[in-house]
Order: structure tokens, then C-alpha cells, then sequence
């Protein structure tokens, strides 16, 4: 990167194993645990939630709504993955679908399959689309949350070189420092999402704002990131040296948060979802 002169990582990569439990043939990966931990705190949560008064959901319908929801992302993510980031080494190697243990999700992929899911769901239910995906936005957060924390571990979506104190050498990425960007998306698309959420749907809001607001916020904060963050290589940035696949995503996204919260104005209030 132009104008940057790194001189030495501040902070030490802790290059930790990407499997965290071997048995004989059998290995459990890092990236699967944390998109488990990810689906066991959307349950919890979930549960905290629904006990609250005049929510739309009840206790015992989280775990058909989470069952549901883990189909989305993971197809969805997948998918997405291969059609935005990867379709050439796809042709190539089609069984690559099924190593997700290698990593390679797309969140905007996870999105749209998690809403195609959660769609027949209410439909099940007769809930209604807007009040289950308010119910659900909030739930959504830690996972994005465990997954960047899943990238980091495995050593991969590192960050653009830096000079800044935070930089890290990553295995694999040369030897200068660079931008910890999986650590930036968890604080941000993860645990900063998840409190603003939280607490803006503490209050009944009206139907399809608290999903407005989601995408906006998510929006906005992987708009940000994608500046610290190194484009996938066989893609690289797509314009004016600085444009990614990731903005190009995102925008939509806000657009569509914006008109969603514009649209929810004078509608009637949605159920206390938390």
C-alpha cells in the first residue's frame, strides 16, 4: 500500500491450531464450533426472549425457528460464497461445497437463505414476515460475532497492510502487518450490533422497523471494514483501487434498511420482542 512504511507487528498472531479436537479419523474444526456456539446463543437468547410479555414467539418455538434459520445460513452462506467470491474454483473442484471447514461463507449469501427459510416458517406459523424477522434480527448478531471470530482462527480474511500499533503478521499472508479485519467485524457487525438491537427493541417498535434497522447498521459497519480489509484475491477490488465485492454487497443493503424503517413509519406497533 502506497505510503506505508511497516516496520514490525505490534501484536503477535496467535496462530492457534484451526482443529480443536481430534479423535482418531475424526476432527472438529474451530470454524464449526464457533458457528455452533453462534446457533446455541441465537436459542438462548431466543428463549430469554419469547418469555417476555406479548412477544410472538414462545420458548418452545425457538428451537423449530433456529432448525430452520441453520438451513438458511448454511446453504445460503455457502452458495452466496461460491456465486459472489469463488464460482471459478468451484467449476473446478465442485466438492469444495461440502469442506466448510476450510472456511468460505458469504454473509449476504447467509442473509437471503436465512430469510427464504424464516419465510416459510412463519408461514407455518401464521406469524407474519416482518414481526418473526424483528423477533429474529437481534439473534442474528452473535453469530456474525463467533463466525469472524471462526476467520480469525483460521487465518484467513486478514486486513490490508498497516503500520498502525494493532497490525499482525499473518501465517500465510507475507511478512508485513496487517489489519486484524476479522476482530474489527466481530466488535462491530457482532457485539456493537447486538447491544443497539437489543436495546432499541427493548420498546415495542413499529412492524419492520427493528429489521430496518439492522440492515442498516450492518450495512454501515461492513461499509467501514471493508476499507481496513484485503479483497478476496481472485476477485481483488473491482474499482477506483479501494471499491470490493463487500461494498458493492452492502449498499443494497442500507438502501433497503433505509426504505424498510421509511415504510415502517405509522405502521402499528410489532409485539415487545425484547
Amino acid at each position: 500500500m502506497a505510503g506505508v512504511i511497516p516496520y514490525r507487528a505490534m501484536l503477535t498472531y496467535p496462530e492457534i491450531d484451526p482443529v480443536a479436537l481430534s479423535i482418531g479419523p475424526l476432527k472438529i474444526h474451530w470454524y464449526g464450533l464457533m458457528y455452533l456456539l453462534g446457533f446455541l446463543a441465537f436459542w438462548w437468547l431466543g428463549r430469554i426472549r419469547a418469555r417476555r410479555a406479548d412477544t410472538v414467539a414462545s420458548p418452545e418455538d425457538i428451537g423449530d425457528m433456529l432448525f430452520y434459520g441453520m438451513l438458511g445460513v448454511v446453504l445460503g452462506g455457502r452458495i452466496g460464497y461460491i456465486l459472489f467470491y469463488n464460482l471459478g474454483r468451484f467449476l473446478d473442484d465442485p466438492l469444495m461445497f461440502f469442506r466448510v471447514w476450510e472456511g468460505g461463507m458469504s454473509f449476504h449469501g447467509g442473509l437471503l437463505g436465512s430469510i427464504v427459510a424464516i419465510w416459510f416458517f412463519q408461514r407455518k406459523k401464521g406469524w407474519g414476515f416482518w414481526r418473526t424477522m424483528d423477533f429474529g434480527a437481534p439473534l442474528v448478531a452473535p453469530g456474525l460475532f463467533f463466525g469472524r471470530i471462526g476467520n480469525f482462527i483460521n487465518g484467513e480474511l486478514w486486513g490490508r497492510v498497516t503500520d498502525f500499533p494493532i497490525g499482525m503478521v499473518f501465517p500465510g499472508a507475507g511478512p508485513l502487518p496487517r489489519h486484524p479485519s476479522q476482530l474489527y467485524e466481530a466488535a462491530l457487525e457482532g457485539a456493537v450490533l447486538f447491544v443497539l438491537l437489543w436495546v432499541y427493541s427493548s420498546k415495542p417498535r413499529p412492524v419492520g422497523s427493528v429489521s430496518g434497522l439492522f440492515l442498516i447498521l450492518y450495512g454501515v459497519f461492513r461499509f467501514f471494514v471493508e476499507f481496513f480489509r484485503l479483497p478476496d484475491e481472485q476477485i481483488g477490488y473491482l474499482a477506483f483501487g479501494w471499491l470490493t465485492m463487500g461494498h458493492v454487497l452492502t449498499l443494497p443493503m442500507i438502501v433497503a434498511g433505509v426504505a424498510l424503517m421509511a415504510w415502517a413509519r405509522g405502521k402499528p406497533q410489532s409485539s415487545r420482542t425484547a
